[in-house]
């Protein structure tokens, strides 16, 4: 594989979880450029990682850059109009989650990069960050016999700042966008129904959700229960997958197996898989797109169906009422 040039668009917080990541395969990525709108965080990040191409324009940044792959980390209230202008320019793209807070933006950026036939992947840090990776195999080897039920919990105190703030969509929008897609991943298949209440916590100082609950329902019948919570004093993430045969208990650390009647678990697979690597790992995967043609399993188009769970969860509590989907789309 060639070595890519690669630039980043937006120099806030989640930047470093990139640049970090990618400072593990110097032999396949250089950075040679950044852009964001706000000179100092431009130049702490830009000056940090010895990136000599700088931007506070992006048409400046388009002209100028002469990258090979543009990495997205901006705010998703300003997405499009940022991704918009890289994709006409032709510009491969690896964007940083949500891809969207909205199916009807992600469909129609999903489509604009279908019709230029540009590749466009989404960073999907968490897909091996938590364990969702071991206990995908474990469920397609019928470890624990055919899966029931999934309950998820997600919990912990979280005061965001700046432009979050404003998001009319927030816990849900932050972090179920990693827990849908692991459901997807460990079930294999898409989600059937989708219902959800929501609500605002005065804990915490925000303009969306800080507390859900959702149930989803799979087309292979199994049923996930997950809750999310920005407003805990205590933390908690762990996931109970529930076989007819065993039940697997998971946090990020650890998947535990347990049978019936055992009090202790008969198997332990320990887990470490930090979300620079996992970062890293994803890029790789739009790079093999670029060279092969291939579309990479991270693409825009599988992050619709994510963002369709995402969407069909806001619709249900603000509708009071279940969300119909078909093959991950809503209907």
């Amino acid at each position: 594989m060639k070595k890519f040039k690669v630039g980043l668009v937006g120099a806030g917080g989640v930047t470093e979880l990139h640049l970090e990541g990618y400072k593990g395969a110097p032999e396949l990525i250089e950075f040679t450029a950044i852009c964001d709108s706000n000179p100092d965080m431009l130049k702490l990040r830009a000056d940090k990682y010895g990136i000599p191409k700088r931007f506070t324009n992006l048409d400046e940044f388009i002209q100028g850059s002469g990258v090979d792959v543009v990495v997205v980390c901006t705010p998703t209230s300003v997405r499009k109009q940022v991704v918009f202008p890289l994709l006409e320019a032709g510009f491969p793209l690896f964007v940083e989650k949500p891809f969207s807070d909205t199916l009807s933006e992600a469909a129609e950026i999903t489509e604009k990069a279908k019709q230029l036939g540009i590749p466009v992947a989404v960073n999907q840090n968490f897909r091996r960050h938590y364990p969702f990776d071991i206990v995908k195999k474990l469920v397609a080897d019928h470890t624990i016999g055919k899966v029931t039920m999934i309950n998820f919990n997600n919990m912990f105190f979280r005061q965001d700042a700046g432009w979050r703030l404003d998001c009319e969509r927030h816990a849900l929008s932050v972090m179920g966008i990693h827990w849908f897609d692991g459901f997807r991943q460990v079930l294999g298949c898409e989600a059937e129904s989708v219902v959800s209440l929501m609500r605002s916590s005065e804990a915490i100082h925000c303009k969306g959700e800080t507390d859900a609950t959702v149930q989803i329902k799979f087309e292979n019948g199994a049923i996930v229960t997950y809750t999310q919570s920005f407003s805990s004093m205590i933390g908690r993430t762990e996931m109970i997958v529930i076989g007819e045969t065993g039940t697997l208990r998971c946090d990020h650390s650890y998947v535990e197996l347990y049978r019936q009647g055992a009090r202790e678990p008969s198997v332990r697979w320990d887990h470490r898989f930090s979300r620079e690597e996992n970062s890293l790992e994803n890029i790789k995967q739009l790079f093999t797109w670029i060279e092969t043609g291939k579309e990479a399993a991270n693409s825009a188009e599988d992050n619709l169906k994510i963002v369709a769970m995402l969407d069909a969860a806001y619709v249900s509590a603000k509708e009071n009422r279940i969300v119909q989907l078909r093959g991950g789309v809503l209907v």
